[in-house]
């Protein structure tokens, strides 16, 4: 029996149904200061508290991620669209410091945090496993910051989108 190969225009196309949150993915550390876009980010565990984000192999920002050793998963909130295009693959430029716009600081391991995020995952990257087009990383989070209340930035259907809440869904408790 052979089996047929998914195209990689099918597997685009299936993947562009899915919605996902939007992640700046930052690194600082003896192989420099850099970060890419993400939707490919999700737990892994509770304890110990980790993530798993999925970085393509060929951005230079991932190779600096993986030297240094640490991350931080930046959770953008809905009207940052413009740091999610601003760090993605079709606009990063390795002459340009994209870190002197917005506020950004730092947590436990050193990689800049984005201030105005939805959430920011200060992580040492655990395990790395290279499938694909993409190095998959498993960080184990050093520290969280929540900052204020507010909805993720989602990605479906090659767009960005905000959610909305379902007609007849009561009201978030206080």
């Amino acid at each position: 029996m052979t089996e047929e190969r998914v195209t990689v225009g099918a597997f685009r196309e299936a993947m562009s149904c899915v919605a996902s949150s939007v992640s700046v993915v930052t690194s600082d550390g003896a192989a420099g200061r850099s970060g890419m876009t993400v939707s490919s980010m999700c737990s892994v565990s509770d304890d110990p508290p980790s993530v798993l984000v999925c970085l393509n192999r060929n951005v230079q920002a991932c190779e600096v991620i993986r030297a240094n050793g640490c991350l931080c998963v930046n959770i953008l909130r809905e009207d940052q669209d413009y740091d999610s295009v601003a760090f993605s693959d079709d606009y990063l430029d390795a002459n340009v410091d994209l870190f002197v716009s917005s506020d950004w600081d730092r947590l436990q391991t050193g990689s800049p945090a984005l201030v105005p995020a939805l959430v920011n995952l200060d992580c040492r990257i655990e395990e790395s496993l290279l499938f694909g087009s993409h190095h998959i990383l498993v960080g184990v989070i050093t520290s969280v910051r929540i900052n204020a209340a507010g909805q993720p930035l989602i990605y479906a259907d090659r767009r960005y989108r905000s959610l909305s809440p379902l007609a007849d869904d009561p009201p978030k408790a206080a």
